[in-house]
């Protein structure tokens, strides 16, 4: 195999950006998903949950209306007492590209247990990408052995944020927290 060229490695990298959305001015607001886009691509993110999955965007597109971006992403979580929750995944939106975003938080309340999740975060009233980066807090309810489906609500000013989570363990409880959004992974959950 011969080496690459600048020339190759420019061809490729053009190639690649090509294939992309053209990303819009890092100010402007992303555009909006229909209820039906956001259900199929939980639908392929989340396979055979595709009932539950529905029936949150659908409350959740009846309470805040079209969300302007969403996450995909997984996560893990522990709690006695005091909780953190960990996660990464990407945020897509229709206009401004998709961007890689880890998130994590601490919670304190009547909760214990563990349990790893698939995630999607619906995202309404994004005035811009980087909008994203800051933290939003809100309360979280728990209630299954074995696997389970759950929704909550986030908000940060006009920003709101609906994570879908599905996911195993064992977990029961209410609690009072935050997460914090960050473009790179951290382990301090403050």
């Amino acid at each position: 195999m011969r080496p690459m060229t600048r020339r190759d490695a420019f061809l490729t990298l053009a190639a690649t950006l090509a294939s992309r959305p053209a990303l819009a001015a890092l100010g402007e607001r992303p555009g909006a998903y229909s209820e039906n886009e956001i259900v199929d691509s939980g639908h392929r993110f989340f396979g055979s949950l595709s009932r539950g999955l529905a029936e949150a965007v659908e409350s959740a597109t009846r309470k805040w209306g079209r969300p302007n971006a969403y996450i995909l992403g997984q996560e893990g979580a522990g709690a006695f007492v005091g909780g953190v929750r960990y996660g990464e995944g990407v945020m897509y939106t229709r206009n401004a590209g998709d961007r890689r975003v880890y998130w994590q938080g601490p919670s304190l309340g009547f909760d214990a247990g563990a349990d790893g999740d698939r995630t999607m975060m619906l995202v309404y009233n994004l005035p811009a990408v980087e909008a994203i980066f800051r933290r939003f807090g809100g309360v979280d309810g728990s209630a299954y052995l074995v696997g389970g489906f759950g929704l909550t609500a986030l908000k940060a000013d006009e920003v709101v944020i609906v994570p879908i989570r599905a996911g195993v363990g064992a977990r029961l409880g209410l609690n009072l927290g935050y997460l914090k959004f960050t473009p790179e992974s951290t382990w301090n959950p403050f």
